[in-house]
């Protein structure tokens, strides 16, 4: 294995007052209890105290937190209850600075195999008042359930038609595309993106008042213009784009994409920083701090992609925000070592590894483990 000289963080600062260019929100992940079981299958037992402090941390470098969603490894072992508690206690905390949250909502509470329609929308709805009661604007998360039991579009349709009728304030949709979640595919009721794209662009336009904007997470720079300039007035799209983020945020004569990203979880100094510059006007500084990222974010999003949770929570436990390096559902083990130490020096590279000689004295701790150095 290749050495690594690593570098001095980059000169990131927090904003004195709140972004205003783009509105940002940074998926952030949960800290397991590294005491408790935790193994695949088990039941998800969160530290609450570092979970909730990792929030802190994204709420003071200026992002809205985007809480349960895939990056808390939602669906992939963050069961519904424990995610129904964290949203409570992650808007409760955002009350004490004034932060910004908005929280998913979806359909993991049901058990059965082929659901029926009716009983899709009825867990939407229930999620969907917990989110509400707790004060967090809902993200209407792609279901799993729901590509089980439609038959086509119009299907899609009738459920989102009766949860959006329902819901109390404008709502964020989530169109998450298959390389993030397998089970997913043919989302919107067709494999072909572009006739999926005109089935979310329908429902946006029916029910343009209840909506505040569509996450879309399918890594098609393209794909996600051309929708961008779809949309009715006054939904934004947010960008889920982990790889192409950065020209989609900065935008260009046609539009610019707001955020809604995992990748900023990682790389939240360095995106601050970016997204201060473009309030300032100064694209230059913005390209300069927000390009140095995607080379990082390519490589923690890479195939198989829905494993990018393990790069953020390795870096997480990098950057001290957590003092060991395990997951829900045992889920550490979803990279390998190559991939680690690879997304090591890119972290690097970015001026994101906020205390050097920890972030060096944790990656020889793992190289120990794996018997790659004494």
């Amino acid at each position: 294995m290749d050495s690594h000289s690593v570098g001095s963080p980059g000169p990131f600062t927090p904003p004195r007052s709140p972004l205003r260019s783009r509105v940002a929100y940074a998926a952030a992940h949960v800290v397991a209890d590294p005491l408790a079981e935790n193994t695949p299958g088990s039941r998800a037992v969160l530290d609450w105290e570092r979970t909730l402090a990792f929030r802190h941390e994204l709420w003071r470098w200026g992002f809205g937190v985007a809480e349960a969603m895939d990056t808390a490894q939602r669906g992939m072992g963050l069961d519904w209850a424990t995610a129904a508690e964290l949203i409570r206690r992650s808007a409760t905390e955002a009350r004490t600075v004034g932060g910004r949250i908005v929280a998913g909502v979806s359909t993991d509470q049901l058990v059965q195999q082929t659901p029926t329609l009716d009983q899709v929308a009825g867990a939407y709805l229930d999620q969907l008042s917990v989110a509400e009661d707790a004060g967090a604007v809902p993200v209407m998360m792609a279901s799993r359930a729901l590509a089980r039991a439609a038959r086509g579009r119009e299907d899609y349709l009738a459920v989102y038609d009766k949860v959006l009728g329902q819901a109390s304030q404008p709502v964020i949709l989530h169109w998450l595309g298959e390389m993030f979640d397998p089970q997913l595919e043919a989302y919107w009721g067709a494999a072909d993106l572009d006739s999926a794209a005109d089935t979310v662009i329908s429902l946006l336009h029916t029910h343009a008042s209840r909506i505040d904007g569509i996450k879309l997470s399918i890594l098609d720079a393209d794909r996600e213009r051309a929708l961008r300039r779809r949309l009715p007035a006054g939904v934004r799209l947010y960008t889920g784009d982990d790889f192409n983020y950065s020209d989609l945020i900065r935008g260009d004569e046609e539009g610019y994409s707001d955020a809604l990203l995992g990748v900023f979880a990682a790389i939240a100094p360095a995106a601050s920083h970016a997204l201060q510059a473009l309030d300032a006007g100064d694209t230059d500084a913005y390209r300069e701090a927000m390009d140095r990222t995607v080379p990082l974010g390519r490589h923690l999003f890479a195939a198989p992609t829905f494993r990018y949770k393990c790069g953020v929570v390795f870096l997480a436990w990098l950057n001290g925000h957590q003092d060991h390096f395990t997951m829900v559902d045992g889920a550490q083990s979803g990279r390998s070592l190559t991939h680690l130490s690879e997304l090591f020096r890119l972290a690097d590279q970015a001026g994101v590894l906020s205390d050097p000689d920890l972030a060096v004295a944790r990656m020889r701790t793992l190289l120990q483990i794996y018997g790659v150095v004494s």
